[in-house]
């Protein structure tokens, strides 16, 4: 037996567009901008800055100073997003930018349920192997964890970074 599902996908309202600021990235990012012109909805997007491990530093050593330097990364971090969106998103379209510290997926999906977002649109990187198994993907964590629809937007063999 069959049960139905209750979950509608239209009109889609707000579309949150997390970006490390990679090629692959900018390829979502036009995707969610065309969607979010013709549906006219809001566009979100987030950048994640992943937080600084705390070191332990022998007793009289200089202290390096982590909450200056993790403020540092995420003004960074906001001026290339509103870069970002001045450059990528069209003047059409509303849209606005979010910068949070901490685990990618974890935040990218707490994000789109705290907005109300309708849909994520999130680039994949191609990566496979080690690079995959080692890192993980934040696009394939998405996927499980969103409790809205998500759009991957694919990075072909030509457009995938080079493993470092």
């Amino acid at each position: 037996m069959a049960t139905e599902c209750s979950t509608t996908f239209l009109p889609v309202k707000r579309i949150l567009c997390p970006t490390d600021f990679s090629e692959p990235a900018c390829k979502a990012l036009k995707a969610a901008a065309e969607i979010a012109e013709a549906a006219k909805a809001e566009l979100i997007l987030v950048h994640v800055v992943a937080p600084i491990p705390a070191l332990d530093t022998p007793s009289g050593a200089p202290a390096f100073d982590l909450a200056s330097y993790q403020e540092e990364l995420v003004r960074s971090a906001r001026l290339a997003l509103d870069e970002r969106r001045r450059r990528r998103v069209p003047d059409s379209v509303r849209s606005r930018g979010i910068v949070t510290i901490g685990d990618a997926a974890h935040e990218v999906t707490r994000i789109a349920e705290e907005e109300g977002a309708d849909l994520i649109v999130i680039a994949t990187h191609g990566r496979t192997g080690w690079h995959l198994r080692i890192f993980g993907s934040v696009a394939e964590k998405v996927v499980r964890l969103a409790r809205c629809a998500v759009l991957t937007v694919p990075c072909h063999p030509e457009d995938a970074p080079t493993p470092r």
